[in-house]
C-alpha cells in the first residue's frame, strides 16, 4: 500500500506539480496550452462531423475499439493478444490508406484552394454569400416570370421569423435557381404558399404570411401580393412576388410594394436592402469579433517573443 502511495506521489510531484508551477511562472504558457487544446478539438469537431455521414464513420469506430482492447489487454498483460491487435494496428494505417485512397487525396487537393477553408466549415464570408444567394434568387424570379408562374420568396434579416418558419415544410438547403423554381411548379406539394430564407438557406416552404388588411392597397392585387406586405409590415423581412396572371414581379418592403420590376432593378433593391444598410461597409456582423482575435494572437506572439528574448 506504501509503495502505490509513493508512486502516486513521485507522479504528482514530477508531473502534475511541476505543471502547476510552470504555468504560475509562465502565464502565457497558459494561454498557449488553452489555445492549443482550443484548435484540437475544433479540428476533432469538424473532422467528425465530416466523416459521420460518410463510409468512413464505421472504421472510425472499429479503429477506437481496437485501440481500447489494445490498451486494455497490455494493462491485464495478455500479452498474445496484445501482440496481435499490436501488429494489426501497424499493418492497419497501410490499409486505411490503401482503402481511403479517393477520399485522402481529395482532401489534399483542396489544400491551398478556396474549397479548404470548407473543408473546416469555414464558408465564405456573409456579406459574398448573400450576394450570390440574391443573383440566385433574382434568377429565379425572372424564370418563374417568363412562365407567368405564382412565387412568393420572403428573405429574412434582423427581425428572426421563425414562427413562419414554423408553418411550413423545412428544408434547409442550399439557396439555387432550380431549387427554387422547381418548388413554385404548379400542383406540386409545396407551391402553395411562401418560401422563406433564412441565414443564407431555404428555410421552409409552404410556409403562411399574415395577410395585409389596409383598404388602400388595390383590390386587383392577389393573396400572394397581399401576403407579401404582411410580411413585411410585421417584420424587416423582404418578399419578392411573381405574379401568375401578368408574370410581373414585385418587391414588398416596410408595408409597402414595388411593383413590376425589371431584373437589373430587383438586383439592385436587394443588394440595397439585404447587404448594403446591414453591412455599411461591406463587413460581416462578426468582423469586429475577427479583429480582437487576430489582436489577441498578435498580442501572444509578441509575449512569446519577448519571453525567448529573455
Amino acid at each position: 500500500m506504501s509503495n502505490i502511495f509513493e508512486i502516486f506521489t513521485e507522479f504528482y510531484n514530477e508531473k502534475i506539480l511541476s505543471y502547476i508551477q510552470l504555468y504560475q511562472q509562465y502565464p502565457i504558457k497558459l494561454i498557449m496550452l488553452i489555445v492549443d487544446i482550443f484548435l484540437v478539438v475544433f479540428l476533432a469537431y469538424h473532422i467528425l462531423k465530416i466523416v459521420k455521414d460518410s463510409r468512413a464513420w464505421q472504421l472510425i469506430k472499429g479503429i477506437a475499439l481496437l485501440i481500447i482492447a489494445t490498451w486494455i489487454s497490455g494493462i491485464l498483460n495478455l500479452n498474445i493478444l496484445n501482440y496481435i491487435l499490436s501488429a494489426i494496428m501497424n499493418w492497419g494505417v497501410i490499409l486505411i490508406i490503401i482503402i481511403f485512397q479517393p477520399e485522402i487525396r481529395r482532401a489534399l487537393e483542396q489544400l491551398g484552394t478556396n474549397r479548404f477553408t470548407q473543408f473546416f466549415g469555414m464558408d465564405k464570408d456573409i456579406t459574398t454569400k448573400t450576394k450570390e444567394d440574391i443573383y440566385k434568387i433574382t434568377i429565379a424570379a425572372t424564370e418563374l416570370a417568363k412562365t407567368k408562374t405564382g412565387a412568393l420568396i420572403v428573405i429574412e434579416r434582423d427581425i428572426k421569423i421563425k414562427d413562419i418558419i414554423s408553418t411550413g415544410v423545412l428544408i434547409n438547403g442550399e439557396v439555387s435557381p432550380q431549387m427554387l423554381v422547381n418548388i413554385f411548379v404548379p400542383n406540386t406539394p409545396l407551391h402553395d404558399g411562401a418560401v422563406v430564407i433564412s441565414e443564407n438557406k431555404i428555410a421552409a416552404a409552404a410556409c403562411m404570411l399574415p395577410l395585409a388588411g389596409d383598404k388602400d392597397i388595390a383590390k386587383e392585387l392577389g393573396t400572394r401580393h397581399r401576403a407579401a406586405i404582411g410580411i413585411s409590415k410585421e417584420s424587416d423581412a423582404i418578399a419578392v412576388v411573381v405574379s401568375e396572371e401578368t408574370g410581373k414581379i414585385s418587391v414588398a418592403k416596410d408595408g409597402t410594394l414595388i411593383a413590376d420590376v425589371r431584373e437589373d432593378v430587383l438586383k439592385k433593391i436587394l443588394i440595397n436592402n439585404v447587404i448594403t444598410k446591414r453591412f455599411p461597409e461591406g463587413k460581416p456582423k462578426n468582423a469586429s469579433f475577427i479583429e480582437k482575435c487576430k489582436k489577441i494572437l498578435k498580442k501572444i506572439n509578441n509575449d512569446n517573443e519577448q519571453e525567448i528574448k529573455k
